[in-house]
């Protein structure tokens, strides 16, 4: 279901090609790369606004283009908690807001997406995996329990 309304993104708003993507369990990873965008800049001040060279209709923004993404996911998924039976989610399904970086070059591109792809092999591993936050827990909790060895 992420995935389709990923590669509807790329329908929705004309301006993005979509790059490397994944889907992890408690979050996603996805290169948005936006074309054909319009460079901002201050017009002249005395300028007719027929000539500033401004587009007439703003692109959308990253912003724009992620609310749409997390929208559209969580009303599918809202749908499916009550149409199909999903497992229902407390609170959001998606956090508030979400990272972005500037990709600068080809060799920064590609390290980003060699992340993506190496992201889901590193998943056993990662902390915030649920098996590791009990895991931790687990330990925390012993360490604490464990009463101090007595030494004379």
């Amino acid at each position: 279901m992420i995935q389709k309304w990923w590669h509807e993104s790329a329908e929705k708003f004309k301006n993005i090609e979509l790059d490397g993507s994944v889907i992890m369990p408690n979050h996603f990873h996805g290169i948005i790369v936006i074309v054909g965008a319009a460079l901002c800049g201050r017009p002249e001040i005395n300028a007719h606004p027929a000539n500033t060279g401004q587009p007439h209709r703003v692109a959308p923004t990253l912003g724009n283009i992620i609310d749409w993404f997390k929208t559209m996911t969580t009303n599918k998924y809202i749908r499916n908690v009550r149409q199909k039976n999903w497992t229902a989610f407390n609170g959001k399904l998606w956090q508030r807001n979400y990272y972005e970086h500037i990709i600068r070059s080809e060799e920064e591109m590609n390290r980003i997406r060699k992340y993506i792809v190496e992201n889901q092999a590193k998943w056993d591993d990662d902390e915030n995996n649920p098996i590791n936050i009990n895991r931790r827990g687990l330990i925390n909790q012993t360490l604490t329990n464990t009463a101090p060895a007595n030494i004379s």
